[in-house]
């Protein structure tokens, strides 16, 4: 599934949603300047979370858990972590404020790396992307918007389907998708270990934790079509 648009209309300009956009970008051209120089093992890497090289008893190896959140392996990595970024943190800003949302949004992301760290302790392989922060940013979301649309792209045989569907059901498929996948990564294939999957796990229940502690703006009548969900709500429907 990959989402097109959501149905929600932001209100205020998302400045920090652009500014860690920009950051992003930023980062990638760098990254890119800096593997000409050194291909098998660029200056970046060094600015990635290895969890087998993380020392809860040391806070310098801790820094790589901000860090990562800006670099991306390649240009379709990039810009996939980006697009669902653009859909639905614009309007969790719009909630939030910029400072919050930018505090939100780096917090989920560490979080997210601490949760890979935890549930991947031994492993040698550098972990980057913006995806965990990101998935804080789509918890937040189910809880603030849940009854918005997104209009999603479903590719079934090559052939591209859209459908109109409610967000709480984006999302929950969305995140039952990376639990299955998560799960599946402790028992099976070296394939999935690919995908820091339970960093997105991580990161989506630390946006739906911490999403009442930030989101205090108010919106007007128009954006309030959703009816917020608290946690308890959350639980209540899906059971």
């Amino acid at each position: 599934m990959f989402p097109l648009k959501d149905s929600v209309p932001a209100k205020h300009p998302p400045i920090t949603l652009w500014i860690v956009i920009g950051l992003n970008c930023a980062a990638f051209l760098w990254q890119n300047a800096v593997a000409l120089g050194n291909e098998e093992s660029p200056a970046w890497l060094d600015l990635a979370v290895v969890p087998s090289l993380v020392s809860w008893s040391d806070p310098s190896s801790w820094i790589p858990l901000l860090t990562s959140q800006f670099l991306h392996g390649g240009f379709v990595h990039l810009i996939s972590n980006l697009w669902m970024l653009w859909i639905f943190g614009d309007n969790v800003e719009d909630r939030m404020g910029p400072v919050r949302f930018g505090i939100f949004y780096l917090l989920c992301g560490v979080l997210a790396g601490v949760t890979h760290v935890a549930f991947d302790p031994s492993s040698p392989v550098p972990t980057i992307g913006a995806s965990g922060a990101i998935a804080g940013v789509l918890g937040a979301y189910l809880l603030l918007y849940p009854h918005s649309r997104v209009l999603t792209l479903v590719p079934v045989f090559f052939l591209p389907l859209v459908f109109d569907v409610p967000a709480v059901v984006f999302l929950v498929l969305w995140f039952g998708l990376q639990l299955l996948n998560g799960s599946l990564s402790l028992m099976t294939s070296d394939a999935l270990h690919s995908v820091a999957w339970w960093a997105h796990i991580g990161g989506f229940v630390a946006g739906l934790a911490l999403c009442r502690l930030f989101a205090r703006r108010r919106l007007h009548p128009r954006a309030l079509q959703l009816d917020e969900w608290t946690l308890e709500d959350l639980w209540r429907r899906m059971r």
